[in-house]
């Protein structure tokens, strides 16, 4: 079988060969939805590098699963914008995660203590002792989230990781380092 040359095939015979397994209609599906799938990733997440890490995933989950799409039931765009909707609210879902986890780290130390210690330098020092704790590659992404305010972005670069790969590290480091601060300021006096 030739391979599909773009722009050769229409939307059919791309979505047929596409629930057939061939390659080459991947990236003839990718060449025109792309742009479809980003725009709506982008439209509702407003953020350029989650519209490209969703684009990326509807893309993978679409071929993964390629053999649920039936052709005859709808066009391949709009199986694609139904995989779309759901990696966007995943995307939705992990965000509001994050700012749960983040305002939970903040709010561990509630109840002030009479100490003539200055406190954010216990937390700083609770901190730094949790985060040498862990494991690489996480122990490496939070020392550069938190002692040198790196992006995302610029920490995958840096590491030469997928950015998803970086955020899930520090989505974990941050649950992880919730849980134990929790554990560390039940067991100190006055708490």
């Amino acid at each position: 079988m030739r391979p599909v040359e773009p722009g050769e095939l229409s939307a059919a015979e791309v979505a047929a060969a596409f629930a057939a397994g061939r390659e080459d209609s991947l990236a003839e599906a990718y060449r025109r939805w792309a742009p479809l799938v980003f725009g709506v990733a982008l439209k509702t997440l407003g953020d350029r590098t989650d519209a490209e890490d969703v684009s990326q995933q509807v893309f993978v989950s679409a071929w993964r699963g390629r053999a649920t799409y039936d052709p005859s039931a709808g066009s391949l765009s709009a199986w694609l914008i139904g995989i779309t909707r759901h990696r966007v609210a995943d995307r939705l879902a992990a965000r509001g995660k994050d700012q749960r986890t983040l305002a939970a780290v903040g709010s561990v130390h509630e109840e002030p203590r009479s100490s003539p210690v200055d406190e954010r330098i216990v937390d700083r020092l609770v901190l730094a002792d949790e985060i040498a704790r862990l494991d690489d590659p996480r122990r490496t992404i939070l020392g550069l989230v938190f002692y040198e305010d790196q992006t995302y972005a610029q920490i995958a670069e840096r590491l030469e990781l997928p950015l998803g790969t970086v955020k899930s590290h520090v989505r974990r480091g941050l649950l992880h380092l919730r849980d134990r601060l929790k554990e560390v300021t039940r067991g100190t006096p006055g708490s």
